[in-house]
């Protein structure tokens, strides 16, 4: 291995532990998009195409044509696990680029003087909660009411469903704080880097 590697590989590295650390300390995880060299840009574009693929599924599995997949006695549960991962992997990218034009475009309005890149980065990282339900909240959901998840009517209606339904809408709340968040933090280096307090 080359030493001219071993930097790429430690910041990727870096880059991975932070994308977890969002959960525990965002503002320090925003703070490093800073440094939008084309060498950070490049070590954190993995961990952020993760999340963004894993927020995407769990953005597609949440939507009301999800609930009816199983109506069709076509589909079987292969066809629902397909769907949700090339669509929702589709979804997650399509709002990480064009969700990105809009972060930047508040950015710019606040004077967060964030780059387009810098939005789609704080962007992506902030879909971590969404992508969090994706491991948490659906595989619970789906151990308690099986395949009626994606069927109309059956077992998983009533309160214990509208819990799981308020924890998956309290995840993309979260997502839109961690926006507004690291836009904050960004707008911090751009008001000390041109001298304003």
């Amino acid at each position: 291995m080359s030493t001219a590697a071993e930097p790429t590989r430690s910041l990727q590295k870096e880059w991975w532990l932070r994308a977890l650390a969002v959960f525990q300390s965002p503002r320090g995880t925003f703070a490093a998009l800073r440094d939008d060299s084309a060498e950070a840009a490049q070590a954190r574009q993995e961990p952020i195409t993760a999340i963004v693929i894993l927020a995407g599924i769990a953005g597609v599995l949440s939507t009301s044509l999800a609930g009816g997949l199983l109506d069709d006695p076509d589909n079987d549960g292969l066809n629902v696990a397909i769907w949700a991962f090339l669509g929702g992997g589709f979804y997650g990218l399509l709002v990480y680029w064009f969700g990105g034009l809009l972060v930047y475009a508040v950015g710019a309005a606040v004077r967060a003087g964030a780059s387009y890149r810098q939005a789609r980065h704080v962007l992506g990282l902030a879909m971590a909660p969404v992508a969090l339900s994706l491991l948490t909240v659906w595989p619970l959901r789906l151990a308690i009411y099986g395949e009626d998840v994606f069927r109309t009517g059956g077992s998983d209606t009533g309160a214990g469903d509208k819990l799981f339904e308020l924890l998956i809408v309290g995840s993309f709340a979260w997502s839109f704080a961690l926006v507004a968040l690291g836009l904050i933090e960004l707008r911090k280096s751009s008001s000390s880097s041109s001298g304003i307090a």
